[in-house]
């Protein structure tokens, strides 16, 4: 099975409940479909690049999950159906990323060296 990453960008008109609602219906096409999540993170309302159906803001969320190939398509045409999703975007990871984000939930990216005390 393949290592997977989805970010996806829902429309700011959603209320919180109905965003939690949409990522959990998505979440559990995933796992009924033979795929096993590995992380949830939601990253909020954020602001767009560019206008995208005349909206400058986004409640973007990524999901981490293994998985089939041919499950791809099938998650992408149920984001397609869905009028919530503005946009999305799914990678195959390699070694390399499979690692970085690892090492990122571990929180090996947050820690700040240490500096002396002044004298």
């Amino acid at each position: 099975m393949q290592q997977y990453e989805t970010v996806i960008i829902l429309t700011p008109l959603l209320s919180d409940e109905v965003a939690k609602e949409t990522i959990e219906k998505f979440s559990n096409f995933l796992t009924e479909n033979g795929a096993e999540i590995i992380h949830n993170d939601n990253w909020g309302l954020k602001k767009l690049a560019y206008p995208i159906e005349k909206k400058s803001t986004g409640f973007y969320h990524l999901i981490e999950f293994k998985a089939p190939g041919e499950i791809i398509s099938k998650l992408e045409l149920q984001y397609k159906r869905d009028e919530r999703i503005m946009r999305f975007l799914t990678i195959a990871l390699d070694k390399h990323a499979i690692a970085y984000n690892e090492k990122k939930r571990s929180g090996a990216f947050n820690k700040k060296p240490k500096t002396e005390e002044a004298k």
